[in-house]
């Protein structure tokens, strides 16, 4: 890359962010009590966004000469949606009882209508919100707010591309995702300390979660095991061997819609990240059948998330932490479409008398995805971490088809 930053070279880029993502891994971790109570308050997942983009903010390094996100979009995401996705165990899903999914399914009809509705509302107050239709236009940006929300960083990555969204407008989003998720994450973090209380008050019926409990703990004592050289060399096989299939594939099925079926853009079905994202994912569920998903017992989603987490940061170098404030009205945008997912789930929780951890469990799985619904799992109870990942995975599986939905409605309310 060729610019006026202090760092130009990608090679020595990639390193910084390595050791960014090592120092707050390494220090979230940390008995210290200084660290314990640091991130008590900071979420490990807010610091990987926010630390590479002080880099872009003050010029070290610029993230838009710079091809890392490029890479990690192509290479390491797609490798990342297939590891993920393997693990999808649909009958552990269905085991936790129609109420976790309901929950679940809530909170994603919430982002997926939460958006056109906030749009909708705030541009009462601004205009200007709706009407442009350029790479910058509000709903554009709020398409990969949407894949965030639904799914988690991949799919937001997937609908950067699909929609084609400004450098502009996407850093703008970003900063909206991490800081407006983040807060109602610490909501979350806060209901889940008062848990007993507001299930007794609510009159939910918790039995479900107890032997749960227990069916985890004993599946995590019988299956995970210490992942060997050959464990490794298959998940990194079964996760870039996808990935060039899907490569392949999209190189054909991108260009032949395009030339056969103009008319279908608007579907997103002449991008060839479309596809690209369509079919890792099928092939991911598909897998998720078979023997392979075995994979997860050596860790195939710790492998898939150090993915991730290199994709969060080159995301973060996207950012400049100095635009927020010029831009409130876009936080108020982030702030009403968290309100609309937020008040939806209340609701139907209180319809079905559903237990608080399926609601909180729920939301995150879809606001915060495999990277923190576990941690608002364990807040429950550590054993209930996997699930956050298992409705999480659910999430990633739906993210791309339901935040492309949400895209289209995006649109139908900006004209």
């Amino acid at each position: 890359m060729t610019t006026s930053a202090m760092v130009s070279n990608d090679a020595t880029a990639l390193g910084l962010l390595a050791i960014i993502l090592g120092f707050v891994f390494y220090t979230s971790s940390s008995p210290h009590p200084f660290w314990q109570k640091f991130y008590k308050y900071i979420p490990a997942l807010l610091l990987c966004y926010f630390l590479p983009s002080l880099l872009n903010t003050f010029g070290v390094i610029d993230g838009h000469a710079s091809q890392l996100y490029y890479v990690a979009s192509r290479y390491l995401l797609p490798a990342c949606l297939v590891l993920l996705i393997l693990s999808v165990d649909l009958k552990a899903i269905l085991g936790l009882g129609p109420k976790a999914v309901i929950m679940f399914l809530t909170g994603t009809l919430g982002i997926v209508i939460g958006g056109p509705i906030a749009l909708l509302l705030v541009s009462m107050i601004d205009p200007s919100l709706i009407g442009n239709n350029g790479p910058d236009a509000v709903w554009r940006g709020m398409t990969t707010l949407a894949g965030s929300w639904i799914g988690g960083g991949a799919n937001q990555a997937a609908m950067k591309e699909i929609y084609e969204v400004g450098g502009e407008i996407f850093s703008v989003m970003v900063t909206v995702d991490v800081i407006v998720a983040n807060i109602w994450m610490a909501v979350l973090l806060f209901m889940a300390s008062k848990a007993k209380e507001i299930d007794a008050k609510t009159g939910a019926d918790t039995s479900a979660i107890e032997s749960l409990k227990q069916k985890v703990e004993k599946y995590h004592a019988e299956n995970s095991r210490i992942p060997s050289l050959r464990d490794i060399m298959m998940i990194v096989a079964v996760g870039f061997g996808v990935t060039g299939f899907a490569h392949f594939a999209a190189d054909f099925l991108g260009p032949f819609f395009e030339a056969n079926y103009p008319w279908t853009e608007d579907y997103s079905l002449t991008s060839k990240f479309f596809w690209l994202v369509v079919i890792v994912t099928t092939v991911g569920l598909g897998l998720s059948f078979s023997p392979i998903r075995h994979l997860e017992a050596a860790g195939a989603s710790k492998i898939a998330s150090a993915f991730l987490y290199i994709l969060v940061a080159t995301i973060g170098l996207h950012m400049d932490v100095s635009k927020i404030m010029d831009t409130p009205i876009y936080f108020l945008v982030g702030i009403v479409w968290m309100i609309v997912h937020a008040g939806l789930m209340l609701l139907v929780a209180k319809l079905i008398k559903a237990p608080l951890f399926y609601m909180a469990v729920g939301s995150q799985a879809n606001v915060g995805g495999a990277a923190s619904a576990p941690v608002v799992a364990a807040a429950f109870h550590p054993a209930l971490a996997p699930v956050g990942v298992l409705l999480a995975v659910f999430g990633y599986a739906l993210g791309t088809y339901m935040a492309w939905l949400c895209g289209q409605l995006l649109q139908v309310v900006a004209g």
